[in-house]
């Protein structure tokens, strides 16, 4: 398994290429697609209400709500296919996780603006740990005050992307909208809900 390592001021970013082969990975999106009740919620933007342009769902192994962009979900308890993905990252990076919100990019159209994993309940330095399946999406990285620092990471299928230390402090990240025929991805984030 391949592990980069990005240099970065005030973050710790490794990305692991193929955390899971290309059959594993393609066996869980399925299983992903089938078993997760994916939601669409809405959102306030300036105002005005959208529908996300995304569809999510919230897992745990407890009844703790999570709460972003006046949006607060409630978990659905983690199923199998959640544990075994859950273990083997806890195995890898030696973090606990308790919750995993879930993202389904349909196309191109579907996006996350720019934001930080930095809410109150997640503490201090959260670890996060990004899991994708499906499409390659690029995954946007800017410092909130050193705009010279930038940085675009391809998330391959069945790669993990492991965000520690400082990082929600100090950059945001988005996926943006593409142009291109793009087929879906399934995103993974796991994170310790204080």
């Amino acid at each position: 398994m391949k592990v980069t390592k990005y240099e970065l001021p005030d973050a710790d970013l490794s990305y692991y290429a193929n955390f899971f082969t290309e059959k594993e990975s393609t066996e869980y999106y399925t299983l992903l697609i089938n078993e997760i009740a994916w939601r669409q919620d809405k959102i306030k933007v300036f105002g005005k209400v959208y529908k996300q342009p995304r569809l999510t769902a919230l897992y745990a192994d407890n009844q703790k709500p999570y709460s972003y962009s006046n949006i607060t979900m409630f978990p659905e308890q983690f199923n199998n296919t959640l544990i075994k993905l859950k273990n083997k990252i806890e195995e890898t990076s030696g973090h606990l996780f308790t919750t995993c919100l879930l993202n389904l990019y349909r196309d191109g159209n579907d996006s996350n603006g720019w934001h930080a994993d930095n809410e109150k309940e997640l503490g201090k330095n959260p670890v996060i740990a990004s899991l994708s399946f499906g499409q390659a999406r690029f995954f946007h990285l800017k410092h909130r005050t050193d705009k010279s620092q930038r940085l675009k990471i391809l998330l391959e299928s069945g790669s993990l992307l492991l965000m520690q230390g400082s990082t929600q402090h100090y950059w945001l990240h988005q996926i943006a909208k593409t142009k291109r025929k793009v087929k879906p991805r399934i995103n993974l984030t796991f994170r310790y809900i204080k």
